[in-house]
């Protein structure tokens, strides 16, 4: 018998949604390189990436209300798609109107979805703002050369840093909860500059333990 797609997980109380496995990035603390799932879930691999019906029906199943986030990640980067995810947090909006939406994302959808995003004259940060309440973006590094190395970021590597950057800001200056996070891959020194650079932006920073 097939087993159904894990298109939502539970992890510390909060319910997350996997809509992709798609992933500019091969960051080098990836947890895909280590399960199958996510702090004990089932597979996240997906046959195919969930449809709305698909995904509407997955949260029917779920008591929306028990959960004090609910949070767009799974095994890939949820603005890969980009009108996909928006969709499916206005349908969260319309059935659930007190949740708390979190996306997890490394901050680079400028750098895939720019003519998706500016279709209508407004850009990622912007379309995002409007569904989503807090953000997390993966700051991974103080500068460039250290988050090139732990991010590997493809297609634009030379512009990855400062697209992430861009977007964190815009994100702030919408007045969204916004956080960074890095993970305690890089030294001491390197995670002392990548604070010093959240610092200077207004953002906070969480370091997150690499679990193996």
């Amino acid at each position: 018998m097939k087993r159904a797609m894990t298109l939502s997980y539970e992890t510390g109380g909060d319910l997350y949604l996997n809509i992709t496995n798609r992933c500019p990035c091969a960051c080098t603390f990836c947890i895909r390189k280590n399960d199958d799932g996510a702090y004990g879930s089932d597979p996240l691999w997906l046959e195919h990436e969930p449809t709305f019906e698909e995904m509407c029906a997955d949260l029917a199943a779920r008591d929306l209300t028990a959960y004090p986030e609910i949070v767009f990640c799974g095994y890939g980067e949820p603005t890969m798609r980009l009108g996909f995810l928006i969709e499916v947090a206005k349908h969260i909006r319309r059935v659930c109107p007190g949740a708390v939406l979190r996306l997890n994302t490394n901050g680079l959808t400028d750098l895939y979805n720019k003519e998706e995003a500016l279709a209508d004259g407004t850009d990622a940060a912007q379309k995002l703002c409007a569904v989503i309440d807090r953000f997390s973006i993966s700051l991974n590094g103080g500068d460039a050369a250290v988050y090139d190395r732990v991010t590997n970021p493809k297609g634009h590597p030379a512009e990855a840093y400062d697209t992430m950057l861009r977007f964190a800001k815009a994100v702030k200056a919408a007045g969204r909860e916004v956080r960074f996070t890095v993970v305690d891959v890089i030294s001491p020194e390197e995670i002392a500059a990548a604070q010093a650079r959240a610092d200077a932006l207004g953002i906070p920073l969480t370091v997150r333990a690499y679990i193996q």
